[in-house]
């Protein structure tokens, strides 16, 4: 029997495959260079997202009731460092919309990335 494959049989299992390859992917403790680390529990290397919401707060530790440092705003772009349950940590690679400076490290709720990549 000759099995006839279709984009929506084949894309699931091509997009986990290629998200595998891009991403890297290590486990607690090694977050210390990270600063804030030691609420991290997974931790990323060279990944990036876009912020798909306005006003969203970076936060310094992960939940809302760490103070805010500032606002992102739909299109900012931000580096993922690591994670603990749904918070980031980020670094702004670039001036914020907001004029948060470049290098300003903050929590995200991952729920306001729109874009995620290596």
């Amino acid at each position: 029997m000759i099995r006839r494959l279709t984009l929506r049989s084949v894309a699931p299992a091509a997009l986990a495959l290629a998200a595998a390859a891009t991403l890297t992917v290590t486990t607690a403790p090694a977050a210390h260079a990270v600063g804030e680390s030691s609420k991290c529990t997974i931790n990323f290397r060279n990944f990036g997202g876009t912020i798909n919401k306005n006003g969203w707060n970076l936060r310094t530790g992960p939940s809302r009731s760490y103070a805010s440092r500032g606002l992102l705003y739909r299109g900012d772009k931000v580096t993922v460092l690591c994670s603990r349950n749904t918070w980031l940590y980020t670094q702004l690679p670039r001036r914020s919309k907001s004029g948060l400076p470049k290098g300003t490290k903050g929590w995200v709720r991952q729920d306001g990335l729109a874009e995620l990549g290596g």
